[in-house]
């Protein structure tokens, strides 16, 4: 099998995975990072988000070796130490989640939106398709606009 290397939350790792072998489950069951969740294995659901080279992208579907020589985030890479990461602590604020399950795909859609946009509209904001089945989508929207704010 072949083998690549990333960098994951900072960390260089290699893995010695096939090449198609999505992401989400190289980092969960290889690495046994637990933050990116498995909703839908399609895309769509979007509960594995995290960043490849800064940009959100659905770990489901992007290949092992499509991750060789990038820069890999998840919810565990985003706090400094014990402080947390302005949207971390925007989320805990407006008490967003209730189940958890999809908060750690929102948090970074949340995070590349607003490296991407520093102050958010309510456009930019819709345009999220992560999926909550809970349905706090006011709260996140209230979260995203405060951590704009403080970063």
């Amino acid at each position: 099998m072949p083998k690549y290397e990333f960098t994951v939350n900072g960390k260089d790792v290699e893995v010695d995975v096939p090449a198609e072998m999505p992401l989400l489950w190289v980092l969960r069951d290889e690495l046994r990072i637990t933050g990116p969740k498995y909703g839908c294995g399609v895309g769509v659901c979007r509960a594995c988000t995290c960043l490849q080279d800064d940009e959100a992208v659905q770990t489901c579907m992007v290949k092992a070796a499509d991750a060789d020589g990038t820069e890999i985030t998840t919810i565990e890479g985003l706090a400094d130490d014990d402080e947390l990461h302005p949207v971390q602590q925007a989320w805990l604020d407006r008490d967003v989640a209730q189940c958890g399950f999809c908060q750690p795909g929102q948090i970074m859609q949340a995070v590349a939106l607003i490296n991407e946009t520093s102050e958010p509209t309510d456009a930019d904001i819709d345009k999220i398709e992560n999926v909550c089945r809970c349905g706090t989508y006011g709260r996140i929207r209230q979260a995203i606009k405060q951590a704009a704010e403080n970063m």
